[in-house]
């Protein structure tokens, strides 16, 4: 009796696996061997792609989303995709590596400590870049009867640090140290998505936040078209020294008074995203994946204008992140530079 039975349960695993492999088409694209073949940006089989986005009032949702929305019709249906609302950039490298998701949207800076295993990893991360994109503006804004006028003006109040593992709270909490502040002791820290930041900057239960995003964010429209005159950006570009030591991919950059329609301009650090993928992610499906960005840029900006930012010019500027081979070849067949 136990023999059937150890025999059933074996017919039944086989049975699982051949159900499974015969459902939806290949999951991922991973390739066994996918060092020594050609690359020719042709999707042989039908494939389906998991994309890491953000925050789904930020600015990687919408473009994430719009990205899976172009991808089966610029590979003769062979490849789609599906965007997920995530807390962004660290959770979305841990996703990635872990197989949760194919294509991750990420900071610069977050990329960058991945694949050298510092900051939030403790190890190097397989990961590789598809391509450099827009520019992520970091957005300091409180509420004006705070009294805050400055990042090191934080300590003690309630100060929206972003989401748990998010570029954003990587941002914030390295700004905050730039400022002289302990994160951990300095400030009430509320680790809090876009959504429920703004909500609480309404009523008055946080006194301020980080964000790092793109140009505008529908977030932040949403507050300072509700509620503009209470709020105020803080300058943060004298705090930018200390952050290039860390990491050279931090810039200065402007958030202009017409993004939001406020009374000025405002300096700030900006830092690019990049599109990332595992290292062993099939190099057509790569290729495919990096060629719909560029061709399908128009698209994206109708999704959020932040993805006006994406270029052929700065496309290959993700080292030390490497670019993927797939990527390789599909920016050599564009005229990148």
């Amino acid at each position: 009796m136990r023999r059937i039975d150890v025999r059933l349960a074996a017919g039944l695993s086989v049975l699982a696996l051949v159900t499974t492999a015969g459902c939806g088409g290949q999951q991922g694209g991973a390739a066994e061997d996918d060092t020594s073949s050609a690359v020719t940006c042709e999707v042989a089989r039908e494939t389906r792609v998991g994309i890491a986005t953000g925050n789904a009032t930020g600015v990687y949702y919408p473009i994430g989303n719009a990205l899976a929305g172009q991808l089966s019709g610029s590979t003769g249906g062979k490849l789609t995709g599906t965007a997920a609302e995530t807390g962004a950039s660290v959770q979305n490298v841990e996703q990635l590596v872990g197989g949760q998701y194919d294509v991750a949207f990420s900071l610069f800076d977050t990329a960058v400590n991945a694949v050298e295993g510092k900051g939030s990893f403790s190890a190097p991360q397989p990961v590789q870049a598809l391509a450099r994109l827009y520019d992520n503006y970091t957005q300091v804004v409180v509420r004006k009867d705070s009294g805050i006028t400055s990042v090191a003006g934080m300590r003690g109040k309630r100060i929206s640090t972003g989401s748990p593992k998010s570029g954003t709270e990587v941002m914030a909490n390295r700004l905050l140290e730039a400022a002289g502040l302990d994160p951990a002791k300095d400030v009430r820290a509320q680790r809090l998505d876009l959504t429920k930041t703004v909500e609480g900057m309404k009523d008055g239960s946080i006194d301020g936040f980080f964000w790092s995003g793109g140009l505008p964010t529908g977030g932040l429209t949403d507050l300072f078209t509700t509620a503009g005159e209470t709020m105020r950006f803080v300058d943060i570009a004298a705090l930018l020294p200390k952050l290039t030591a860390l990491s050279p991919g931090y810039q200065a950059g402007t958030i202009g008074r017409d993004v939001y329609r406020t009374a000025t301009d405002t300096p700030t650090i900006v830092v690019p995203n990049v599109l990332l993928v595992r290292e062993d992610l099939d190099a057509n499906v790569a290729c495919a994946i990096t060629r719909t960005v560029f061709d399908k840029r128009d698209v994206l900006a109708q999704a959020n204008p932040a993805a006006k930012g994406i270029s052929l010019e700065k496309a290959r500027r993700t080292l030390p992140v490497p670019l993927h081979r797939g990527a390789e070849k599909a920016l050599n067949d564009l005229g990148a530079k």
